[in-house]
């Protein structure tokens, strides 16, 4: 509601607008986990925004179906002049969108699309020879460059909240009526911790300390501003601002490189022969590898919805290089499980762990997670909060060692090198 690319050109329009949110249930009947604590953290959003508009005397409209079908439904239901919308860049996003842009225009409906989630987007960051990036570090270098040039101004629209549309309170359907429950997962808020941003470069990597901001689940569903946090992260902390930086960069190869969401980028990992043991995959999930960090990491997820960053690596890393397990298998288990799941960053961190991604860590760099616990947990702090039974006969001994496990990913990774 403070910065909104599409809602504020809605409301410079002059005619009154009408706030929409589908429950697109081509995404929600696939959950097996009807306490999905996404969709209550979306359904907790939308009573906030509803609260807010009330107070301007409008409503927002939650409708619950296939987001063509809903659409149908208002065409007839209201006099539609124009559909504003911001930009998405997932496959089936922009399928969805174009399914929808064309039946406004058949139903004389203007649609509207903005660029809000990003700072650049699409074409506007490509190569001299006009192809899109595949390695960060020039891409962030443009992107910094573009970024001196352009004004990140906010899209305000306290002065234009007179143009909602003035409605009595539109129902909003319970989270039971949508198909889900209360999850009973705790929110991180959406203030951003100014003291955990300017330290961000160096306690980043410790997963004992409060060192990261948690916004991601923020930013993934656009409760945040992408271009306030920029604001923050130029005036705070130039690492931070290249964790957004990647958050682009992975939405840009996603958009220009659609087949990357189930096939390695790099395609001779195609030829990969993992070994994919169904077994040890339980135990990775269940954070019972023997491996501290690894089973830590497994059992924060699990429990919380959330994995640090330096421990989301080592996770990765241990399931593709020491169990020679297909990274989509793990991909798609964070997906399930993560609060902040976001399918370019997810599929593009995961790809960087598996070696098989573009801009990724070579096929030879094999996290051990001995070292990485000494180095970035060095007083267990971190893995006794999550593992209570650390130094009892019930934690389990290591399910591979990890001198052969890594000889054996070098055997398997070098063949196809």
């Amino acid at each position: 509601m403070e910065d909104n690319t599409g809602l504020y050109n809605a409301l410079q329009d002059d005619l009154p607008v009408l706030p929409i949110f589908i429950f697109d249930t081509d995404i929600l009947n696939p959950l097996e986990n009807k306490k999905d604590p996404r969709v209550e953290f979306i359904y907790n959003t939308l009573l906030e925004l509803q609260e807010a508009l009330l107070r301007m005397g409008s409503s927002l409209l939650i409708r619950v179906g296939k987001p063509v079908q809903v659409w149908h439904e208002l065409i007839k239901e209201f006099n539609i002049h124009a559909l504003y919308v911001n930009h998405d860049y997932e496959p089936y996003a922009l399928e969805r969108d174009n399914t929808i842009m064309n039946l406004m225009n058949k139903s004389g409906i203007a649609f509207k699309s903005y660029k809000d989630q990003v700072i650049f987007e699409k074409d506007e960051i490509l190569k001299q020879d006009g192809t899109p990036y595949t390695v960060y570090t020039p891409y962030s270098l443009k992107w910094n460059n573009l970024l001196s040039t352009n004004d990140i101004l906010p899209f305000p629209i306290k002065n234009y909240s007179h143009n909602f549309l003035l409605t009595q309170a539109f129902p909003i359907p319970t989270l039971e009526a949508i198909g889900f429950q209360r999850s009973g997962y705790t929110f991180p808020g959406k203030s951003l911790p100014k003291e955990i941003v300017r330290k961000y470069d160096k306690q980043r990597d410790y997963p004992a300390i409060n060192g990261t901001t948690r916004l991601s689940v923020h930013l993934r569903f656009g409760t945040l501003s992408i271009r306030s946090l920029v604001r923050s992260a130029m005036e705070l902390n130039e690492t931070w601002l290249g964790e957004l930086i990647w958050r682009e960069f992975f939405m840009m190869i996603l958009y220009h490189f659609p087949y990357v969401v189930d096939r390695p980028f790099k395609q001779r990992y195609q030829r990969i022969k993992w070994r994919n043991d169904r077994a040890e995959f339980e135990r990775w999930c269940n954070g019972e590898t023997g491996y501290p960090m690894v089973d830590a990491g497994m059992r924060e997820l699990n429990q919380t919805g959330f994995m640090h960053n330096r421990v989301r690596m080592i996770t990765a890393s241990f399931l593709t290089k020491h169990l020679l397990i297909d990274w989509r298998w793990g991909e798609r288990y964070f997906a399930q499980k993560l609060l902040d799941y976001e399918l370019s960053s997810n599929n593009g961190n995961w790809q960087w762990a598996a070696g098989c991604g573009c801009d990724a860590a070579p096929y030879f760099r094999i996290f051990n997670p001995t070292t990485q616990l000494k180095k970035f947990d060095p007083d267990l702090a971190y893995v006794r909060k999550w593992i209570p039974e650390l130094d009892s006969p019930q934690y389990p001994k290591a399910m591979v060692d990890h001198t052969m496990a890594r000889e054996r990913a070098l055997s398997v990774l070098s063949a196809i090198h």
